[in-house]
């Protein structure tokens, strides 16, 4: 996934295991970006994520595909970075790795996974995307001896440059996405109006400046809910603020600003609930809204 071209997908709906496939393969005729799937092991009507996220894969020929966000605590990240180097493998680089610290720790804890502190979650989230960032390049052997994971002498797989997208929320771990990570998911599917962007992005810029790297070199890639309608709507936004949606004509205005004045890297469509996607949203999305937002901001530049 090119760091200068905005990138548009779409939140499949691994709940749905009946339209979850000849949804993806719509996606990827259509030439969306990405596909994503959502990781909640605790959870039964969810398929598992990286077995769904193979399978999805290995059915597709051009789109990639990421787990929409890891549960880091329940995925050893050695044995993480054997999944994804193998997925890179065998797909042609068709991958990234969406990463979270945790989340609903009482669900976690109920599959015998340890609680850590909000401190202690992050402190291994960081760690995890250093280890996997080493076991995924050329180089020796790799040694590591971190605070949470250790591993001694285990050879790395090469595999073209992983985009590793965060799905951070507090002020710790928006650091460490500056500091490691190359996007960010912006947590409760919040967008660049939202109070929740503009307090948190200048944390991921500030650790990035601090780390020796460019704040423009951590992508922010939202996860956007809403309905593609017909007409126009009267308002396109709720009275908190949240975008709910409109014709394609509304949809490529507000996206174009998102990328021209705020500097959005890309889009996971989702509907307005996060249920399945129906297949006119689909086309559209890919077919009519991402190749104008695309042929706008072009001919800003």
């Amino acid at each position: 996934m090119s760091t200068a071209r905005v990138v548009f997908g779409f939140g499949a709906d691994s709940a749905d295991p009946v339209r979850l496939l000849p949804s993806v393969q719509s996606a990827d005729r259509l030439g969306l970006d990405h596909f994503s799937v959502s990781d909640h092991p605790y959870q039964a009507k969810y398929l598992d994520a990286y077995a769904a996220l193979a399978f999805l894969l290995g059915r597709t020929e051009h789109i990639s595909g990421f787990v929409n966000v890891t549960n880091l605590p329940t995925r050893p990240p050695a044995v993480l970075a054997r999944t994804i180097t193998t997925l890179s493998t065998m797909t042609g680089g068709r991958v990234a790795l969406g990463m979270g610290a945790g989340g609903i720790w009482d669900r976690i804890t109920d599959l015998g996974v340890d609680r850590l502190s909000p401190a202690a979650a992050v402190e291994a989230f960081e760690e995890a995307i250093v280890l996997i960032r080493q076991l995924s390049s050329p180089g020796p052997a790799v040694t590591f001896s971190g605070k949470h994971y250790r591993v001694n002498a285990i050879d790395p797989v090469p595999i073209a440059p992983l985009p590793i997208w965060t799905g951070s929320v507090g002020p710790r771990s928006l650091a460490a996405t500056g500091r490691v990570a190359d996007g960010w998911i912006p947590g409760h599917a919040a967008d660049w109006l939202s109070e929740r962007f503009r307090q948190s992005r200048p944390l991921v810029d500030k650790a990035a400046v601090a780390a020796g790297r460019s704040p423009a070199d951590i992508r922010t890639i939202y996860n956007l809910a809403g309905n593609i309608t017909a007409e126009d709507l009267p308002r396109t936004r709720d009275d908190s603020g949240r975008w709910v949606g409109g014709s394609p004509e509304q949809w490529v205005e507000e996206l174009t600003s998102a990328v021209l004045e705020h500097g959005a890297g890309g889009f996971t469509l989702f509907t307005g609930n996060f249920g399945s996607l129906d297949e006119r949203s689909l086309k559209v999305w890919a077919s009519q809204i991402a190749p104008a937002v695309r042929s706008a901001v072009a001919a800003a530049d």
